[in-house]
């Protein structure tokens, strides 16, 4: 009898336990389509005419910091140079690099009179990372209309500088642009262009719905006169990234942001070399994250949580009951829900190959990135190069 009772508790405690599960799951999809339908949808459901916006053009400074970006500059620096608008310079900051960039760059200057070369020779470099060099290109710019981008990216057509300005309407300061990765073959690029896809989805999305919270200095533009207001990165100088992203999560709003995604306005990076380049990357971003307004924090941290859990509560209940079928039409509502708006998404930013790979891509994240998390906790980066 004895035997009987125990066996029966615990198949008791087996029942609560799944019933549980399936609970926490029912919950963390609900949410995920609430985000997918509510807050995603902005950039899937975006009007073709939206952005088809006519004022005059502006004078822009384009600015790039640089630390040994020889072949880098090379390569790249002619599709800027070579833009197709009426004013423009481009400020090119060599943060005391130890290989040739400034002799390029000194070769560059003599057919370009419109680039502008800053030579910092002496590691001055008193705040973290980039921002220091990116602090001297902005102040030694001619024109109140910035433009940011990497010595690693190259626009992905001559009308670039056109595309991203014509957001400059009454009102608006910050003007923040999608910057993918170039395709190549193989895991790792499925993994890169992913991950920059789906954080890209989120902030333009948000910033579509009036709550922009981040950029990524790939490519972002933004006027000189708010960056004097807000002292520049002086708020956030002690850590090594943050000069896209916390600078616009303390100066972005609905009424001063705008997101520019025409195919023409992007700029296409070089991909990370290797998962270990792509894993320091991804911390940096998540470490990056903390420092966000406490409403961002709660908003992002809430879809991430909730995706986690998605999948967790699903292969566990998946592994112990043999009862799934409320369970996989669940699934299958988020799952068709998610993807359909991430296509949608993909389609308006030109990535539409990675939709097979995408649900793949997502479960690897799922478990990569609280690990990242998690070894932020022990060790910290503050370099840029």
């Amino acid at each position: 009898m004895d035997t009987f009772t125990q066996r029966y508790t615990q198949q008791e405690r087996m029942e609560f336990f799944l019933q549980a599960l399936f609970i926490l799951f029912v919950i963390c999809a609900v949410i995920q389509l609430y985000y997918s339908w509510f807050i995603f949808s902005g950039l899937a459901f975006l009007k073709p005419g939206f952005q088809e916006k006519k004022p005059e053009p502006v004078p822009v400074s384009v600015v790039i910091a640089a630390k040994n970006e020889y072949t880098n500059l090379k390569n790249n620096l002619p599709y800027i140079l070579s833009q197709d608008y009426p004013e423009f310079e481009v400020v090119v900051v060599n943060d005391s690099s130890d290989d040739d960039t400034l002799v390029l760059l000194d070769d560059f200057r003599t057919g370009h009179k419109n680039l502008k070369v800053i030579n910092i020779s002496e590691n001055l470099n008193f705040f973290k990372g980039k921002k220091f060099p990116l602090t001297v290109g902005i102040k030694s710019a001619r024109f109140e209309h910035l433009l940011l981008t990497d010595a690693d990216c190259k626009p992905r057509s001559n009308q670039w500088i056109k595309k991203m300005t014509s957001n400059y309407v009454a009102g608006t300061e910050v003007v923040i642009g999608y910057g993918p990765y170039e395709r190549k073959r193989g895991m790792l690029d499925k993994l890169v262009r992913y991950e920059a896809l789906h954080v890209a989805v989120q902030y333009l999305s948000f910033t579509i719905k009036g709550m922009p919270y981040m950029g990524v200095g790939r490519n972002l533009s933004y006027i000189r006169s708010l960056f004097y207001r807000n002292k520049g990165f002086s708020s956030h100088y002690t850590i090594a990234s943050g000069d896209d992203d916390l600078f616009i999560n303390k100066v972005a709003d609905k009424k001063n942001t705008v997101a520019e995604i025409h195919p023409d306005s992007h700029t296409v990076s070089s991909q990370p070399a290797s998962f270990s380049s792509l894993f320091r990357q991804k911390k940096r971003h998540l470490s990056t994250s903390f420092y966000y307004k406490s409403k961002f924090k709660w908003l992002l941290g809430i879809y991430n949580f909730t995706q986690f859990f998605f999948w967790i509560t699903f292969f566990l209940i998946i592994i112990l009951d043999h009862n799934i079928l409320y369970l996989l039409s669940i699934w299958a509502v988020r799952m068709f829900s998610h993807y359909y708006i991430l296509g949608r998404s993909m389609k308006k930013l030109k990535e539409e190959n990675l939709l097979v790979y995408s649900p793949l891509m997502e479960v690897i994240f799922v478990v990569i990135n609280p690990i990242l998390a998690f070894s932020n906790l022990i060790y910290k980066h503050d370099k840029w190069k």
